[in-house]
């Protein structure tokens, strides 16, 4: 019998739309440059574990982001040895226009009970302006209040949220922490990102830094803009693949993995590089928006799998029709060193009786032993 399963692979959409001029100029920063936040808490030396997680916002469904967040809080809870330290959020907190008065319903309010920090990078939709609003606000006002504070303060828009601001130095930034670098990129409003000069020069000093520290540290990109994607939606972005490949290319270094969200779904790829490095691109975007975004056809001429820059970029596994979350481990002996990555889905009937626990997904393993 011949298989007529539908091989996935990464696509360029071949009608690409061009809103460039949603663009939006950064804030000031909240702390000094090289705008590096140290987590000494994050951890040992020995093990880091810690959650992600994109796309957690909007009305449409409240109970789903809700059902996430209550699944990882009891993940956090139940946990002895493997205790999330934080969780790292990839952007879109806050839908559709980052606006303070819905944080409380789509942020403070369901991750009220999550127990550990929570850091992020902004998604588009936190840093876009409502142009139908009636008082006026700067891009990422509210996000600023909420993650870039210089010091935990109460959030003035939270009703009865108990969660102070965090203290993160910029909108892209660098989390230290005993077994991790972690890069987060800040891919502005436009549908297929946009990073500028400045930026660009503190992300490659910024990756040089890490490969310093590498024998310690896994070095982790996070950007909120998915470079591959095979959804039907957004596919992958031109922009932020010729970005960071030009970037990493410039700075000598390439990143042990690579996170983002955006795409309303999970997708795990591994790009091959011709210098034998492996490097896995991981797309975390289901964690709570009610639309998912489902994979598109190969053979549709609607998109696009045949450009070079697609080459050597291989779909792993992917869930397009639940929402989930990711636990990711990084451990180091003497004889090993990895990242370790488990995504665990929630099914409807999870969502409907809040009980159940989530299932285990997919699982996998980045070995840094050597490196």
């Amino acid at each position: 019998m011949i298989s007529t399963k539908t091989l996935y692979s990464a696509v360029l959409k071949t009608e690409q739309i061009d809103d460039a001029h949603k663009f939006q100029s950064l804030p000031q920063p909240s702390g000094s440059y090289p705008y590096r936040l140290n987590v000494p808490n994050a951890g040992n030396k020995r093990k880091m574990v810690f959650h992600m997680i994109g796309d957690t916002g909007g009305l449409g469904t409240p109970s789903t982001q809700h059902q996430v967040v209550t699944q990882m809080a009891a993940q956090y809870a139940e946990a002895i040895e493997d205790q999330p330290s934080f969780l790292y959020h990839l952007g879109d907190i806050v839908y559709h226009y980052g606006e303070a008065e819905h944080y409380d319903a789509q942020f403070l309010s369901p991750f009220e009970n999550y127990p550990g920090p929570i850091y992020a990078i902004a998604g588009n939709h936190d840093s876009d302006i409502n142009p139908d609003s009636e008082d006026h606000y700067d891009s990422l006002e509210a996000f600023y209040t909420a993650f870039c504070n210089i010091c935990p303060k109460t959030i003035y828009f939270g009703k009865d949220a108990q969660r102070k601001s965090q203290v993160q130095p910029n909108v892209y930034w660098t989390m230290e922490a005993p077994l991790a670098t972690i890069i987060g990129l800040y891919t502005n409003v436009p549908k297929y990102g946009s990073i500028r000069k400045e930026q660009r020069s503190w992300f490659i000093k910024e990756l040089q830094n890490a490969a310093k520290l590498s024998a310690e540290k896994a070095i982790i990109v996070s950007l909120h803009h998915a470079p591959y994607s095979a959804d039907t939606n957004h596919g992958s972005s031109l922009n932020m693949i010729e970005f960071l490949e030009s970037a990493f290319k410039e700075a000598g270094v390439k990143p042990d993995i690579v996170f983002s969200g955006h795409v309303h779904n999970y997708q795990r790829f591994s790009k091959h590089y011709i210098d034998g490095k492996t490097v896995p691109f991981v797309v975390a975007g289901a964690g709570g928006f009610d639309e998912l975004h489902t994979l598109a056809d190969p053979t549709d001429p609607a998109y696009d799998t045949q450009s070079p820059i697609l080459n050597h970029v291989q779909l792993d596994n992917y869930c397009d029709n639940k929402h989930g979350f990711l636990k990711i481990a990084i451990e180091k002996n003497p004889f090993s060193f990895t990242i370790k990555g488990d995504y665990y889905t929630l099914s409807r009937q999870n969502r409907l009786e809040g009980s159940q626990q989530p299932s285990l997904f997919d699982s996998f393993t980045v070995d840094l032993t050597g490196r």
